[in-house]
């Protein structure tokens, strides 16, 4: 059964303490009318038997005389101005009464039965009775239940008046809180909530909250990037099929030069293409799409055949690929080789001729596949080497993009790390730079499919 949720929370809790309140001094009152009962009905007792021996020694100091007028003289004596006690005593058959009369009300009576010697006959007995009346104790307990009644619905009336104050008091903090929130908008959106005087309690929430915020913050400026470097990168292309489209409709252009511009806006309209496609893919990534993919007994052969397609661009370049290492992974293969893709051509663009770029290949215990690609060149500062997975990120001292790359290789390298579970890594001492990525493997599942597949 779902606990209904409190509409507020100054309500909820001052009701909450009001009625907690109450009950517990109900307890405590109810532990006092009990006591105070216990300790009347042991004042009764006592006083029944105090009088019962009193009555006895009455009647024995009279038993030696037969005359029985003696013993009633002395006991309407002992009776008199005691209107709570009355003594029913049978002299010769007949039932005579001292003190009050009886009510026969067995609700505000108590009673108790004992003989009595019988004056001038030795070993004969009296029936005597003794009754105490206890009304004026009766009242005493419902005057004392009616005040402790209402001492506890007063105390919880005082305490749920205090709580309010206090409650309200309490979450003061909130209230601040609310409207530095309230203020927040994305013109402001680099201020924080303030965390000075706030509770232990509301502390870790306003923390976590401004954490949101400055996440909301990175990505906000990342977008306002992103659009502008956008903007930027199909600026270009779209000014030069412009003036190109607007050259050709001016002049009059034999069929070579109109074919030559032809080919020249088909490059722009391909790079814009290039462009609309990864940013589709990066869109995608980021939606949180992730890869189920096949189990590859051999990351390596994968890697060799990337490789292999790159070799005359290393050739061109002047460095050599070299491939160390192996592993078993299940990952998405068209993905995986587009990745290693963009960092062989990442690596040897900036390679020195002469180098070798290596690309190391590796694995841990835990189920993580590692690819590092490794090349020789010019440092890149430690400032620029988390962005280099930003899209269209740029920098005079970091990597700069020419014509044929927009500066999305390494962004969807980034994305296809997610894409299984993993993330990307950048490392850069003295002229070695080191670029890669990691993936979670599913090692276990991947030998059952690998199995599966042999048996076939």
């Amino acid at each position: 059964m779902a606990i209904k949720r409190p509409e507020s929370l100054r309500a909820w809790l001052s009701w909450w303490l009001a009625i907690q309140t109450f009950m517990a001094l109900s307890l405590v009152c109810v532990a006092v009318y009990y006591a105070t009962n216990l300790n009347l009905a042991r004042r009764q007792e006592a006083l029944i038997q105090q009088k019962v021996e009193v009555v006895r020694h009455v009647v024995e100091e009279n038993g030696a005389d037969d005359d029985a007028a003696r013993m009633r003289h002395k006991l309407e004596d002992f009776f008199y101005g005691r209107p709570e006690f009355t003594l029913v005593l049978e002299i010769d058959g007949q039932r005579v009464v001292f003190g009050n009369p009886i009510d026969n009300d067995p609700t505000r009576e108590r009673r108790i039965s004992f003989t009595l010697p019988y004056p001038g006959t030795p070993g004969d007995s009296l029936t005597a009775e003794l009754i105490l009346d206890i009304s004026d104790d009766i009242r005493l307990r419902k005057g004392l239940a009616g005040t402790l009644f209402a001492c506890a619905l007063f105390g919880a009336v005082v305490v749920a008046a205090m709580g309010t104050v206090t409650v309200r008091k309490a979450l003061a903090p909130l209230d601040s809180l609310v409207q530095q929130a309230a203020k927040l908008s994305p013109d402001r959106i680099g201020e924080r909530l303030d965390e000075k005087g706030q509770a232990r309690e509301i502390l870790p929430l306003v923390r976590q909250f401004n954490a949101v915020l400055q996440r909301l913050e990175r990505a906000y400026v990342q977008m306002e990037g992103f659009n502008a470097d956008v903007a930027h990168e199909m600026r270009t292309p779209l000014t030069t099929l412009i003036g190109e489209t607007e050259l050709a409709l001016h002049k009059r252009l034999d069929q070579e030069e109109l074919l030559d511009i032809l080919g020249s806006n088909l490059e722009e309209l391909q790079r814009l293409s290039s462009i609309v496609k990864d940013m589709l893919f990066l869109s995608q990534a980021d939606r949180g799409a992730r890869v189920r993919g096949a189990w590859e007994p051999s990351v390596s052969a994968i890697v060799q055949e990337v490789s292999q397609y790159h070799e005359a661009e290393a050739l061109e370049a002047g460095v050599v690929l070299a491939v160390v290492g192996d592993a078993a992974s299940q990952i998405d293969r068209p993905l995986f080789q587009r990745a290693i893709s963009n960092l062989l051509s990442n690596a040897i663009r900036y390679a020195s001729a002469g180098s070798t770029i290596e690309i190391a290949i590796s694995s841990t215990a835990a189920g993580e596949l590692t690819v590092a690609v490794r090349n020789e060149g010019e440092p890149i500062s430690p400032e620029h080497l988390p962005r280099l997975f930003y899209r269209f990120y740029r920098s005079d001292s970091a990597r700069e993009f020419d014509a044929n790359h927009h500066g999305l290789g390494l962004a969807i390298v980034s994305a296809i790390a997610r894409m299984h579970g993993g993330d990307t890594f950048a490392r850069s001492s003295g002229r070695y730079t080191t670029i890669g990525f990691r993936t979670q493997v599913a090692e276990q599942q991947g030998r059952q499919i690998s199995d599966s597949d042999s048996i076939a």
